[in-house]
């Protein structure tokens, strides 16, 4: 039996959440979609991009990923907001939440798409691919309020790649037999998985197009660009046999990183927001029941240049402490004290939590930290991140009533 692979993909989905919770939630009249608006960071803080566009937006050429100053010059009357993250995961689980009615076997790829293995589901028995790929579009949009685009194939690959066709609010097919008709044309760059570089790379071989990929020599594709060239011209050819893999893969490591308001020269300063990454992977790792055996700190600094440090602990761990006493040795190695612009900690050989090996010396202290930090995780979780905080972590006006009080 065929496949019947769909690829569900939200149109402006930061965007249209937001139009929706503020017209839902704060009873505004204006619908963010229909005016040029969009979801941006914050310029104060450096995060100063596009995140999402309204389709009148994209009519006056904004762009995802330029920054505000570039779109409110193409659009002067654009209207930015700010993004709510933990609001467009809340929207993002009922999508998911939804496609489960459909097809048991879901695989969300990001936070506004998704695989749906169809070849089983209840659907297919009474309808095309493509009716039931239009019933499920119709029942997002008047379930939850927004728009999707579906794309309909007999490979996940395939799927994606029709999903990408005309926005917003389509549902378009690409089996293999519609491949020469409807992808050989498209430029190269619009295939899956081939970025600016590659897109050179294959130009400077006279490749322009999807097509043309599919009929060049696999050899010297090969000779380019390794295993990566193997790949694409797979893809070009619309070869693809990944499963929709309904449950998720294990984490391979666990991170974080922060785009500093104001670029830092101080080491206690850097060691402030070291502790805090560290809080955040480890209270990550300890929800999922695992350690890590490597830890990273990498920097940004304020020239673009970047450069990372990494070491392998003794035992493995997910004890903020310990994942913080590895962070700031590392800092102090490699930072030659340089302005930095942003700072991450990264974690990496990841184990189960009954791997560790304790020995005599560690483990009454071990074990202590451990319950101290899974016990304060259900504060936080409970009550609220501010539920406990470190003393560090309090405004300088705060942290000084407090040492009066202790006087």
């Amino acid at each position: 039996m065929e496949r019947i692979i769909f690829h569900i993909d939200v149109n402006n989905a930061y965007l249209s959440w937001e139009a929706l919770y503020r017209m839902e939630q704060l009873g505004e009249t204006v619908d963010l979609r229909t005016i040029p608006s969009a979801v941006g960071g914050d310029q104060a803080s450096r995060h100063g991009i596009i995140l999402a566009k309204s389709m009148p937006a994209r009519a006056c050429g904004v762009r995802t990923a330029e920054t505000l100053g570039e779109a409110r010059k193409k659009c002067p009357e654009l209207l930015i907001v700010p993004p709510h993250m933990d609001l467009y995961r809340q929207y993002s689980r009922k999508f998911i939440a939804l496609l489960h009615r459909f097809s048991p076997v879901i695989e969300q790829y990001s936070v506004d798409e998704a695989f749906a293995d169809m070849s089983g589901a209840v659907l297919m028995r009474r309808f095309s691919p493509v009716e039931a790929a239009n019933i499920l579009r119709q029942t997002i949009r008047d379930t939850l309020g927004f728009t999707v685009n579906v794309g309909v194939s007999s490979n996940k690959l395939l799927a994606k790649m029709a999903s990408d066709f005309e926005k917003p609010d389509k549902v378009h097919s690409l089996f293999p037999d519609e491949i020469r008709e409807k992808m050989w044309p498209l430029p190269v760059d619009t295939l899956f998985f081939v970025g600016h570089a590659t897109r050179n790379k294959l130009h400077n071989l006279g490749i322009r197009t999807i097509g043309e990929l599919a009929a060049f020599d696999r050899k010297i594709i090969c000779d380019h660009l390794g295993k990566h060239g193997a790949l694409i011209h797979d893809y070009a050819n619309g070869i693809d046999h990944s499963p929709v893999a309904a449950e998720p893969a294990d984490n391979k490591g666990y991170g974080n990183s922060i785009t500093l308001p104001h670029d830092i020269t101080e080491p206690a300063e850097a060691r402030k927001h070291l502790l805090s990454l560290c809080e955040s992977v480890g209270r990550r790792l300890r929800a999922d029941h695992v350690m890590a055996g490597v830890v990273a700190v990498s920097v940004k600094a304020a020239d673009f240049t970047r450069g990372s440090h990494q070491c392998t602990l003794t035992s493995p761990t997910n004890v903020t402490g310990e994942l913080y006493d590895n962070a700031c040795r590392l800092f102090d190695e490699y930072w030659d004290g340089s302005p930095i612009r942003l700072i991450g900690v990264s974690t990496s050989k990841i184990t189960k939590e009954s791997m560790r090996q304790l020995n005599l010396l560690d483990q009454d202290k071990y074990l202590r930290q451990s319950k101290l930090e899974t016990a304060l995780d259900g504060l936080r979780k409970k009550f609220g991140d501010n539920a406990v905080m470190r003393a560090s972590f309090l405004p300088p006006a705060e942290e000084s009533a407090k040492n009066n009080d202790k006087e």
